[in-house]
C-alpha cells in the first residue's frame, strides 16, 4: 500500500498501481496549474480532498514497480478530472488490447 500525503498532516492509503495512476493523473492537473477535487470511497464512507498547485503533495509508493499504466484508465480517470464534479476514482478498466 502507497499514500498519498495531503499537506502536512494528513496521509490516505490507496494500493500502489491505483497510487501510480491518480499520480499521473493528478499532476498532468497541477502542471496546468489546475485546481479541482478527488474523490473516492472508502468502504461506506466517501472523501473529497481540494487539489491545488500550491498545496504540499507526496506519492509515497511502499514497493512500486515500473509497471505499464492502463492507457484506458488513464482516460477515463483524466476525462472525470476534468469534468465540473472532479476527478472521482473508478474500478479499472481492462485495459485496451
Amino acid at each position: 500500500m502507497g499514500c498519498l500525503h495531503y499537506g502536512p498532516r494528513l496521509s490516505y492509503a490507496f494500493d500502489d498501481r491505483t497510487l501510480a495512476h491518480l499520480r499521473a493523473v493528478i499532476t498532468a492537473k497541477l502542471l496546468r496549474q489546475e485546481s479541482f477535487v478527488l474523490t473516492w470511497n472508502e468502504g461506506a464512507a466517501q472523501r473529497t480532498v481540494w487539489l491545488h498547485p500550491s498545496v504540499d503533495l507526496v506519492f509515497d509508493f511502499d514497493e512500486y514497480r515500473a509497471e505499464p499504466l492502463n492507457l484506458a484508465w488513464l482516460e477515463v480517470l483524466s476525462d472525470l478530472a476534468n469534468s465540473p464534479a472532479g476527478l472521482r476514482l473508478v474500478e479499472e478498466p481492462e485495459a485496451a488490447e
